[in-house]
């Protein structure tokens, strides 16, 4: 297998991300902040901008390049440091969240064997990655940087006195079971990473967690759940972690949990309406008895890769985001969920082959029991490992009160945020690339349209660019804010606009915002640039008090770095939700999925109204839908001359005869071979498929050696029949 490595073998074809012109990052970042200020204001950034110029800005420039030689990539430890140093709760303020379709084998759609069967997908694309045989990424040919799948299990975030820091485990063997709080250990990989459970064996170890932790009540000592511990503020969480590792059972099952492959969360709850469900997968749920916390926010454990199965067999992941990017995950998500497929097919027609190269390991207990001249030492050996251990803790009184009021602080952060979700259906990605549109750039306008016409201000919006295309690229930031966004917005809200003009205006909106985006992706932004500038800056001189540049201080500087509308498209057909909390008070975290003939948008807010922002979006895709149409109808000849009537059918650019509701081609009438047709490469932008955030900084802390059956927690019977 090792002849065969493929996953990081085009590493060395990546290009390293250049460090832009300072002139060209500075004429960018004024463009994109005219719209955003007063004229007054504007003016004023100007002279800032150009004194910066002239002044500190080239010495800046400079002591960046160099620094850049010295990199793999000049913004990697910045991105890094912007992430982990950082005080705030990562409950709602970092972690993203993906919710996968439904099950597709029925057979497997209930808790149990939905959980075994993606946990033992996941372990095949982990034998597959750590053996180097998993496909790498490309886009249109290009190989894109592989970094982020190294970090992505066997990883922990860890508080220190001065921020985080990411600890790995990159032979990690084992999971963390999560259940009412409670936290259960056992292995699942032999050294040569091969499952040691069968799909039947995993179900039944799972039951027995759940037959445990459902039976633990008060009686059980140090039973409390210590997850909620890790979503206080950061410094607070090192403060407690510190108490927890004087006991030295503590810091065994502290080590135990860092270095776990992910956390299985199998939660209690079966929620059914669409709202519960995302906020189950962003922040847990939040459910009293008797005035006591019973939801599954306290079932989570936020500084790990969570993989998260409600009761009724809905699932999603939540990820610790300082590590991977919604690209990563998402191939993730997207394989293992291919695979599910696969075993489904597998069951109509045994020769359906595997996605991946993984097979059952030969000390997996069926096996060894297949297998005549094993000793009974080797079963009893692989029983042992795997399993499960529920992690027991000895709780001083103040940790106990600790427990409790980190629970309190969570509930008020679940209470003050909201989510809901608006899953349109009037049209989707066809309808907008036969009217010559990229359906990112046309779904971002709606953003805009939608905000402009509640608010009546255009604001700071962020939406991410990958730039894998480069040595360890994570992200670039779009600005959609533009001249020609407000031309647009300006335009739609003005009825008394011919709807040519408006159409035209909607049309170089998104050609626009479809060239930034290509800008973007090709490391050609502004945001990292001048990011790296101050935090070079602050490194170099900050430490020794000098004053920091007056371009960072500058009115400009804040009002763009303060992201009212964080927005990302990342989705395949493998998810049914994405989305992730605001990154200011004031502000929206968008999420949102660009299908066929479907668009899903997930919202969340601290209360601005979430939900009437969804139906005033709502209302734009239709009026903007109609206006298309209608547009079409007066201008197509070959449209007049088939003689249809408005409600039924109309003719789409591309020629197809096309349902007026839903804009799906029905038909195969053509239009007339001399229309004039958009190009391909007008239609189609680059849009990032991460989220508002990069990272990345020197390797994370390694520690290879552990002995994870030193005696760490309390053994839980099993039985492979109910």
């Amino acid at each position: 297998m090792a002849a065969n490595k493929v996953t990081f073998a085009r590493q060395d074809e990546l290009p390293k991300l250049a460090v832009p012109s300072l002139e060209e990052s500075c004429e960018k970042y004024l463009v994109s902040l005219a719209p955003l200020q007063t004229p007054e204001q504007h003016a004023q950034t100007k002279r800032v901008v150009e004194r910066f110029l002239q002044n500190e800005g080239p010495q800046m420039q400079k002591e960046l390049l160099a620094y850049a030689e010295t990199q793999l990539s000049y913004i990697e430890e910045f991105w890094d440091d912007s992430y982990l140093l950082g005080n705030e709760s990562v409950v709602l303020n970092l972690n993203p969240f993906f919710i996968l379709e439904d099950e597709p084998d029925p057979a497997r759609g209930s808790q149990l064997p939905r959980a075994a069967n993606l946990t033992l997908a996941s372990l095949s694309f982990i034998h597959d990655l750590r053996h180097e045989v998993l496909e790498p990424d490309t886009f249109r040919g290009t190989p894109l940087d592989m970094y982020q799948y190294k970090r992505l299990f066997g990883l922990a975030r860890v508080p220190t006195e001065h921020g985080c820091k990411q600890r790995l485990f990159p032979d990690s063997r084992h999971i963390v079971v999560m259940r009412k709080g409670q936290l259960y250990w056992f292995e699942v990989l032999d050294q040569e990473h091969r499952s040691l459970l069968t799909e039947s064996e995993l179900v039944a170890t799972l039951r027995g967690i759940v037959r445990d932790a459902d039976g633990a009540g008060t009686e059980y000592p140090g039973q409390e759940p210590i997850g909620v511990l890790g979503t206080e503020k950061r410094r607070t969480w090192y403060e407690l972690r510190a108490q927890l590792e004087e006991e030295p059972d503590n810091r065994r099952n502290l080590a135990m949990i860092d270095s776990a492959l992910f956390v299985l969360c199998l939660d209690d709850d079966a929620p059914t309406d669409v709202t519960d469900l995302t906020n189950n997968m962003l922040c847990g749920s939040y459910r009293l008895r008797d005035g006591q916390q019973v939801g599954t926010c306290l079932n989570r454990w936020y500084d790990k890769l969570q993989i998260i199965v409600c009761k009724n067999g809905a699932a999603g992941v939540n990820f610790e985001h300082s590590s991977a990017d919604g690209h990563t995950v998402l191939r993730f998500v997207g394989d293992i969920y291919t695979e599910l497929i696969l075993r489904f097919a597998r069951s109509i027609n045994p020769n359906t082959k595997s996605l991946f190269q993984a097979k059952i390991s030969p000390y997996a207990r069926s096996e060894v029991r297949k297998n005549k001249r094993t000793s009974s030492d080797v079963l009893t050996d692989v029983q042992a490992r795997t399993t499960p251990r529920r992690l027991e803790w000895t709780l001083t009184p103040r940790l106990v009160r600790s427990v409790q009021h980190a629970e309190m602080r969570l509930s008020d952060l679940i209470c003050q945020n909201e989510c809901f979700v608006l899953e349109f259906k009037g049209f989707g990605k066809r309808f907008i690339t036969n009217h010559g549109f990229s359906p990112d750039a046309f779904v971002q306008m709606a953003f805009q349209a939608t905000y402009y016409t509640l608010y009546g201000r255009a604001v700071p919006t962020y939406e991410p660019a990958m730039t894998k295309a480069f040595l360890r690229g994570r992200t670039e930031t779009i600005r959609t804010v533009q001249p020609h966004t407000m031309a647009f917005v300006e335009a739609w809200v003005n009825h008394e606009k011919p709807l040519q003009e408006r159409l035209q205006a909607l049309r170089n909106a998104c050609a626009g915002h479809t060239r930034i985006s290509k800008e973007a992706a090709a490391g050609r932004g502004f945001d990292r640039h001048l990011y790296s500038l101050l935090a070079l800056w602050r490194k170099q001189h900050g430490a020794r008090g000098e004053k920091m540049p007056e371009f960072f201080k500058d009115h400009g500087y804040e009002t763009l770095n303060h992201v009212v509308l964080s927005t990302s498209n990342c989705g395949n057909p493998s998810l049914r939700i994405f989305g992730f909390g605001p990154v200011v008070q004031d502000g929206f975290g968008i999420g949102y999925i660009i299908q066929d003939h479907k668009l899903t948008i997930c919202a969340s807010s601290k209360h601005l109204q979430t939900q009437r922002f969804l139906k005033a979006l709502e209302q734009y895709l239709y009026a903007v839908q109609h206006d298309i149409i209608e547009y079409v109808f007066r201008s197509h000849s070959a449209f007049k001359a088939a003689n249809f009537h408005t409600t039924q059918t109309y003719i789409d650019l591309a020629g197809n005869e096309c349902d007026i509701r839903t804009g799906l081609p029905i038909g195969s009438l053509r239009i007339a071979k001399d229309q004039d047709l958009p190009s391909k490469n007008q239609c189609y932008g680059t849009s990032g498929y991460s989220f508002y955030g990069d990272d990345d900084g020197d390797d994370p802390e390694e520690y290879i050696e552990y002995n994870p059956r030193e005696g760490v927690g309390k053994m839980v019977f099993v039985t492979e029949y109910d």
